[in-house]
């Protein structure tokens, strides 16, 4: 019997070192090896002699207790790729995962704010504190640059070159990218640095809670909840809405989709032809509102 203590250790360490990935995907992938171990010492089975209709057993169970296909999807990833390691230590005979295909999984198009939604959105709240002063930069900056909230709450002084208008990010996978911003960003991060305290050094987070910590995703979350619910927008609402509004808003007004492709830090220009679906579904609507033969 393999040692799955060791092994995942090791798994997780290759994925990082090895693969590149990002420290949430790796923990995303560490939990679903572990749903497949509970359920191999559940069944007694040894992950070393699955064969393929043991994972298939596996995915059935998760799917039967109401995992999504997107999960599922992931899932079935993260085993690949465990089995595929194992392989590669010649920790097993034959790679039951080898003739694995994942679920299909309709293409749901991303939630995004009209631009009088997003102005409504941003002129909305009031600067006049240290608190809402935060909100506003950091809303602006989300905007200006449709950075993931992970990356928002992770930026530091040191990564904002405030007279050049321009920040660095770390973004998944480890991959650096440089990101412009405009003036109404810039102007709001300025207003909030000289209320906040204490005082900021290159190695601090620019963007922190009322105690002085830093901010969490889901203050932010809350934060930007309460807001666009103070205003009547109605929408289902997440930081990552404005990172999708940024994209579509961009594409909209002519913008390359290299060029945009390259600001949210997309590895493959696929996942960035999504926002131009989004252009397609208005011209649709359009055509069936307006079209006198339809």
């Amino acid at each position: 019997m393999l040692n799955y203590e060791g092994i995942l250790n090791n798994f997780i360490s290759y994925i990082t070192a090895e693969k590149g990935l990002s420290k949430n995907t790796v923990a995303a992938y560490k939990t679903d090896v572990l749903k497949l171990v509970n359920f191999a010492k559940k069944e007694q089975i040894f992950l070393e002699d699955f064969e393929h209709h043991d994972i298939t057993d596996f995915l059935w169970k998760l799917k039967n207790e109401g995992l999504s296909p997107r999960s599922i999807c992931r899932l079935v990833e993260s085993v690949k790729q465990f089995y595929r390691f194992l392989s590669l230590e010649d920790l097993i005979k034959s790679d039951p995962t080898l003739y694995l295909t994942s679920p299909k999984v309709s293409e749901n198009l991303p939630c995004t704010l009209t631009l009088d939604e997003v102005t409504l959105l941003l002129n909305s709240v009031n600067a006049n504190d240290k608190v809402h002063v935060r909100n506003k930069a950091m809303l602006e900056l989300m905007y200006a640059t449709g950075l993931r909230v992970s990356e928002l709450i992770n930026l530091k002084f040191s990564n904002v070159n405030l007279e050049s208008c321009f920040l660095m990010v770390l973004g998944k996978g480890s991959k650096e990218r440089l990101i412009p911003f405009g003036q109404k960003a810039k102007k709001f991060i300025d207003i909030y640095l000289t209320k906040r305290k204490p005082a900021l050094t290159i190695e601090d987070n620019i963007f922190i809670s009322r105690l002085g910590k830093k901010l969490s995703r889901v203050e932010f979350w809350r934060q930007l909840k309460n807001i666009a619910k103070s205003i009547g927008i109605t929408k289902n609402i997440t930081p990552h809405t404005l990172r999708h509004s940024f994209a579509s808003h961009l594409l909209a007004c002519g913008a390359e989709i290299r060029f945009v492709q390259e600001m949210l830090g997309h590895v493959s220009i696929i996942t960035t032809q999504i926002y131009t679906h989004l252009d397609r579904e208005k011209i649709v609507k359009q055509y069936k509102k307006f079209h006198p033969r339809w």
